[in-house]
């Protein structure tokens, strides 16, 4: 069984590496080390692979992986981001408005990492639950009410 979920896992990260690393580079700001989190990140999915209960969900599984790392290296570091970051080749057309970029990092964390799931990763609601590790009603309370506090944000900009 464990075999399996490897090559499932390695399959998913080579697939998906440029996603994993938006998500990461969503959190910490900085492209050293939002690698740093996937290369962590893919290391305890492969190592952890038993752990994986459904293989249609590695996907997911990997996600909530690397948020939770993402998260763990921001309280280590606890850097305080005075301005914009320098961003990466290929990052730059998600954040097209500075304006929405610097509303969503206000946000607080479990707001902040749903709305970036859902709109600029793509994921359904659903998927957003599962690598959150909430209850559907949770994350779309939780994406309403960010939403609610952009759209404020963004007027008063």
């Amino acid at each position: 069984m464990k075999k399996d979920n490897e090559s499932i896992i390695n399959e998913m990260l080579l697939k998906n590496y440029e996603k994993y690393y938006r998500i990461a580079y969503g959190y910490v700001h900085n492209e050293a080390d939002a690698l740093d989190v996937v290369q962590e990140s893919a290391y305890k999915a492969i190592f952890h692979a038993e752990k994986l209960r459904k293989q249609a969900y590695a996907d997911t599984w990997i996600c909530r992986i690397i948020i939770n790392e993402a998260v763990s290296l921001l309280r280590k570091n606890r850097k305080d981001i005075a301005g914009l970051p320098d961003e990466p080749a290929g990052y730059g057309e998600v954040w097209e408005d500075i304006d929405l970029k610097s509303a969503i990092e206000r946000l607080p964390e479990h707001e902040r990492s749903v709305v970036i799931l859902r709109y600029f990763e793509d994921m359904t609601l659903e998927q957003v639950a599962q690598a959150a590790g909430e209850n559907l009603n949770t994350v779309k309370s939780r994406l309403y009410r960010a939403l609610g506090k952009l759209r404020i944000a963004l007027e008063e900009t």
